[in-house]
C-alpha cells in the first residue's frame, strides 16, 4: 500500500513538473511557406522532431516533398505539416499525427518513398505515436494538452538553450557550452564589441611586458650574486621565475591573437568558435605553462611565509631551513602540476577571446569553482596565518632586545619590508578573488542576456529569464581589473630586492663588463714584437776636456700605447759592435786611446748584458762614439 502511494505521488509530481515546464511555452504565426495553406496558421515548437526552429524544420521537411507533390496518400500534406510544423489551437494545446495516420500514409507511399529512396525518420515511426480519437466514426489527430488549468495566459515559455547550428562541434570533442553538449562559444566576444576587445588586449599586451621586465629583473639580481638570498627570503627568486613565465605566456597571446584560443570552422555556414577541451597543443601548451606556473607562484609564496615564519618563530637557521628545500621544491612543483594533470584528463581546457591564452573555468563554473577559486583561497588562508604568526614572532624578539638599539631598528626595517611586500602580494590576489566572486554570480545572467540578444541571429529559442531580471552585460573594467591583478602579483617581488645594495651590485657588475670588454678589445688588437720604447734624456755629467755635458739618450720599453721606435734590439747589437771595431782602429795610433776604447767596450759589454736581463735603458752607441771622439783627441 505505501508502495503504491510513493508511485503514484511521483508520477504526479512528474507531471506537475512537465506541466510547469510547459506551461510557459507560446504559439506563434507559421512561416514555412509549405504549410501557409493549411487550416491553422499557428505553430508550436520544438515540435516532436526535436527542431527549435521553423527554418530547421523547413530545411529538414524538404526531403518529403516529393511525396506531398505527387500525392501518394490523400493525408501526406497534412501530416508532414502537423509533424514537422505542429498545430497550435490555442495558448497551450498543440495539435499532432496518429498512429492511424501514420499507418496509412506508409502503406500508400511505400511504393514512391522507395523510388526516391526516402527513409522515413525514426521519431516519425507510427509506434511512437498515440492513436487517434474517433468522432462520430472519423478519425482525427489527437489534442495534447501541454498545460494545466491553472495556467497563467500571460506565461511564457522557456526552452533553455538550443545549441546553434553555427556553434556544432564535432562529437567527441568535449565541448559544452551553457548545457549544450558538443557545442562551443562564439570566437567573437559575448559581452563586448570589437573596439573593446582591441584596447582591452593592447591594455593586457603592455602589462604583461612590463611585468615580464620587473620579475626578469629581480631573476637577474639573483643570478649576480647568488649569496645575497639565502633561505627564508631564497622563494621569492622562485616566486618571481614563475610570474615571469605567467607575463610571457601573456604576452605571447597577445602577439598570436585568437591564433591559439579560437579554432576555424569546419563546415559552411558556420563560425569561429572558442577552442574548449584538449584537440588544440597549441591552446594546450599556453594552459598548461599558464596554469601551472600562476599555481606554482601562489604555493611559493605560501612556502616564503612558512620559511619566515620558521625563522622567526622556532629561531631555525638558514641551514637548517636549507635542508628542508626539497620538500619545498617537491611541493611547490608537485601540487600544480598534478591539478594540470587532473584539468587535461577532465578536458577543462578553454580558450580566452580576450587575452588570447587558454585557461580554466572561463566558461564552466564548477571548474572555476574548484581549480581557481578553491586553490587561491586556500593559499591566502595559510599564507595569512603563517605571516601574522611570524610577524607576532618578530614583535616579541624586538621586545626582548629592546636596549640593542642598533639590532632593534634593523629587526624593525626588516617588519617593514615584509609587511609592505605582503601587502603588495595580498591586496592584488585579494582583488582577483573578489573579480572571480563577482563574475561567478553574475554569469548566469549575462549569459541570459546573450541568448536572448542573439537568439534571432541564431534561430533558437529565446530565453525569457532576462524578463524577470534586470538584462545586464559585464563592465569591461572588471575583465581589466582581472588581468591586470593576475599580472601586477608578480611586481612585489621588485620591491624585495630594490636597495642600495642592488643599484650598487649592478654598478659593479656593468663596471665589471666594461673593464672584461676593454681587456679583450686590447688582446684583439695586440701585435706580438710592437713594444714601443720612450726616449728618454738623461744627463750624462761633463767628461775631461769637455765644455759641457753631452746628454745620452736611454731606451726604455713601453707598451703598446706609446710612440714608435726607430731601432730594434740586432740594430743595437751592430752598431755596438761597430764603434767596438772603431775603437779598436784607433787604438792602434795611440796607447793612451786603446786602453780607454778598450775600457769602453767592456762598459759597453755590460751594458748590452743589462738590457738582455731587462735593463729599463741602453747606451746608444752613437753616444758612446760622440764621447769617445773628443778623448782621442
Amino acid at each position: 500500500m505505501l508502495h503504491r502511494v510513493w508511485l503514484r505521488l511521483g508520477v504526479y509530481m512528474g507531471l506537475a513538473d512537465l506541466c510547469l515546464a510547459h506551461s510557459l511555452f507560446t504559439c506563434e504565426p507559421v512561416r514555412v511557406q509549405w504549410c501557409q495553406g493549411m487550416p491553422y496558421n499557428m505553430t508550436f515548437f520544438p515540435n516532436m522532431l526535436e527542431h527549435y526552429d521553423q527554418d530547421i524544420a523547413a530545411n529538414k521537411m524538404q526531403q518529403f516533398m516529393p511525396l506531398a507533390t505527387l500525392r501518394c496518400s490523400p493525408d501526406v500534406y497534412l501530416f508532414l505539416c502537423q509533424a514537422f510544423v505542429p498545430q497550435c489551437t490555442e495558448q497551450t494545446h498543440v495539435l499532432r499525427p496518429c498512429r492511424g495516420q501514420c499507418e496509412r500514409i506508409l502503406a500508400d507511399c511505400d511504393s514512391d518513398m522507395r523510388t526516391f529512396d526516402i527513409s522515413w525518420p525514426p521519431e516519425l515511426q507510427c509506434h511512437r505515436l498515440e492513436p487517434c480519437d474517433s468522432v462520430n466514426g472519423s478519425p482525427g489527430p489527437p489534442v495534447k494538452d501541454m498545460t494545466t488549468p491553472k495556467a497563467s495566459p500571460s506565461a511564457s515559455r522557456d526552452l533553455g538553450f538550443w545549441c546553434p547550428l553555427q556553434l556544432k562541434t564535432r562529437p567527441g570533442q568535449g565541448s559544452s557550452f551553457l548545457g549544450a553538449q558538443d557545442c562551443a562559444p562564439p570566437c567573437d566576444n559575448m559581452y563586448f564589441k570589437l573596439q573593446e576587445i582591441e584596447f582591452a588586449k593592447t591594455f593586457i599586451g603592455i602589462s604583461s611586458a612590463v611585468c615580464l621586465c620587473a620579475t626578469l629583473f629581480t631573476f637577474l639580481t639573483f643570478l649576480i650574486d647568488v649569496k645575497r638570498f639565502r633561505y627564508p627570503e631564497r622563494p621569492i627568486i622562485f616566486y618571481a621565475v614563475c610570474y615571469s613565465i605567467v607575463s610571457l605566456i601573456y604576452f605571447v597571446g597577445f602577439l598570436l591573437g585568437n591564433e591559439a584560443a579560437c579554432s576555424k570552422p569546419t563546415q559552411p555556414g558556420a563560425v569561429a568558435t572558442v577552442v574548449q577541451g584538449s584537440q588544440s597543443k597549441g591552446c594546450t601548451l599556453l594552459f598548461m605553462m599558464l596554469y601551472f606556473f600562476s599555481t606554482a607562484g601562489m604555493v611559493w609564496w605560501v612556502i616564503l611565509t612558512i620559511t619566515w615564519f620558521l625563522a622567526a618563530g622556532p629561531k631555525w637557521s638558514c641551514e637548517a631551513i636549507e635542508k628542508k628545500a626539497v620538500w619545498f621544491h617537491a611541493a611547490a612543483w608537485g601540487l600544480p602540476g598534478s591539478l594540470t594533470v587532473m584539468l587535461l584528463a577532465l578536458n577543462k581546457v578553454e580558450g580566452d577571446s580576450i587575452s588570447g591564452v587558454c585557461f580554466v573555468g572561463l566558461y564552466d563554473l564548477a571548474a572555476l569553482r574548484w581549480f581557481v577559486l578553491a586553490p587561491q583561497a586556500l593559499g591566502v588562508l595559510a599564507g595569512l596565518s603563517l605571516l601574522l604568526a611570524g610577524i607576532v614572532s618578530l614583535n616579541h624578539v624586538r621586545q626582548v632586545i629592546q636596549h640593542d638599539e642598533r639590532n632593534q631598528e634593523k629587526l624593525k626595517k626588516f617588519m617593514i619590508r615584509i609587511g609592505m611586500f605582503s601587502g603588495l602580494y595580498l591586496l592584488p590576489l585579494l582583488t582577483l578573488l573578489a573579480c572571480y566572486l563577482y563574475e561567478q554570480a553574475q554569469r548566469s545572467t549575462w549569459e541570459n542576456t546573450w541568448v536572448n540578444e542573439h537568439c534571432q541571429q541564431y534561430s533558437i529559442p529565446c530565453s525569457y529569464r532576462v524578463r524577470r531580471t534586470v538584462a545586464a552585460r559585464p563592465d569591461l573594467s572588471l575583465f581589466l581589473v582581472k588581468y591586470l591583478m593576475t599580472l601586477v602579483v608578480g611586481i612585489s617581488a621588485v620591491f624585495w630586492v630594490s636597495s642600495k645594495k642592488t643599484c650598487s651590485e649592478w654598478a659593479y657588475f656593468f663596471n665589471r663588463t666594461r673593464k672584461k670588454d676593454h681587456v679583450q678589445h686590447k688582446k684583439k688588437h695586440h701585435k706580438p714584437g710592437s713594444h714601443k720604447l720612450k726616449v728618454i734624456s738623461k744627463s750624462m755629467g761633463t767628461n775631461t776636456g769637455a765644455p759641457s755635458a753631452i746628454t745620452s739618450p736611454i731606451l726604455i720599453g713601453t707598451g703598446n700605447h706609446h710612440a714608435t721606435t726607430h731601432s730594434t734590439e740586432p740594430e743595437l747589437r751592430g752598431s755596438s759592435e761597430a764603434s767596438a771595431r772603431e775603437q779598436t782602429d784607433q787604438g792602434n795610433g795611440s796607447g793612451r786611446a786603446s786602453s780607454r776604447g778598450s775600457r769602453e767596450r767592456s762598459a759597453a759589454l755590460q751594458a748590452e748584458r743589462r738590457s738582455k736581463a731587462g735593463s729599463s735603458s741602453r747606451v746608444s752607441s752613437r753616444t758612446e762614439s760622440l764621447r769617445r771622439v773628443p778623448e782621442g783627441r
